[in-house]
């Protein structure tokens, strides 16, 4: 931190000498300018008064689901010891809707599980399953585990995150859409997604609720990026969970 602020003071101090040269160069005598007028402030405005409050939400996002997976140990409580191609295994096995047959619309994923496991001939390059991330996001001091892997065929990604409690793995939190990338921040999973107007994103953050024991869709938004020249149409209204992709 010294360093940091040591810079920090040496910029500012650089800066403040330019604009004092500056301001003798040109002359300035130092008078106050006005920078314009001001805005007038606008107090938020309350529509409908008399409408009556809703009683539920129109749509259930999920937000609040956590599902215990079935048929993977947790060796010590110790969450790096689970073998995440087992874990995205389970959830093929708890959901033959979405990825078993051949109508299934994650039926790729399925079948190129296999490739995961290079020592029973598997294409390693082919695995759907992507690179697992260990981070403590529920606040307890241990490592959670945060994983994706592909929808096969679709162009999406599922991204996970599982936590342990009480010696058993437990997912707390579900999304599946097009990804552009994902990032971990504090307590917080940020996914972005492809927007179809050229120069936009989707953006939502997924935070841990400790009250809920669960990671709850705490931002959804829309967000300028002005890079993109092409605009990729979503996949998925809304974040969803493995149980209703």
């Amino acid at each position: 931190m010294r360093a940091t602020r040591a810079a920090r003071a040496a910029r500012n101090t650089a800066a403040v000498a330019l604009l004092l040269a500056t301001a003798v160069a040109c002359g300035d005598t130092g008078a106050l300018q006005s920078a314009g007028a001001t805005p007038t402030a606008t107090s938020p405005a309350k529509l409908w008064p008399d409408l009556s409050p809703a009683a539920s939400p129109a749509y259930d996002f999920d937000e609040a689901d956590t599902e215990t997976v079935k048929g993977v140990t947790v060796p010590g409580d110790d969450i790096r010891a689970v073998d995440p191609i087992a874990v995205v295994r389970a959830e093929i096995a708890a959901n033959p809707s979405d990825y078993g047959g051949s109508k299934a619309p994650y039926r790729g994923t399925a079948e190129r599980i296999g490739d995961c496991e290079k020592e029973k001939g598997g294409d390693r390059s082919a695995c759907p399953v992507l690179k697992p991330y260990y981070r403590d996001l529920t606040g307890d001091g241990r490592d959670d585990l945060t994983l994706g892997f592909r929808l096969l065929p679709t162009k999406m990604t599922a991204v996970r995150v599982y936590t342990v409690e009480k010696h058993r793995l437990v997912q707390v939190m579900a999304n599946d859409d097009a990804v552009s990338g994902v990032e971990l921040a504090g307590r917080s999973v940020i996914i972005r997604s492809p927007s179809e107007l050229a120069g936009y994103e989707y953006r939502v953050q997924w935070t841990w609720d400790a009250d809920q024991k669960a990671m709850l869709l705490t931002h959804d938004e829309f967000l300028r990026t002005g890079g993109r020249k092409h605009g990729v149409r979503r996949a998925t209204p809304v974040p969803t969970s493995a149980a209703t992709p």
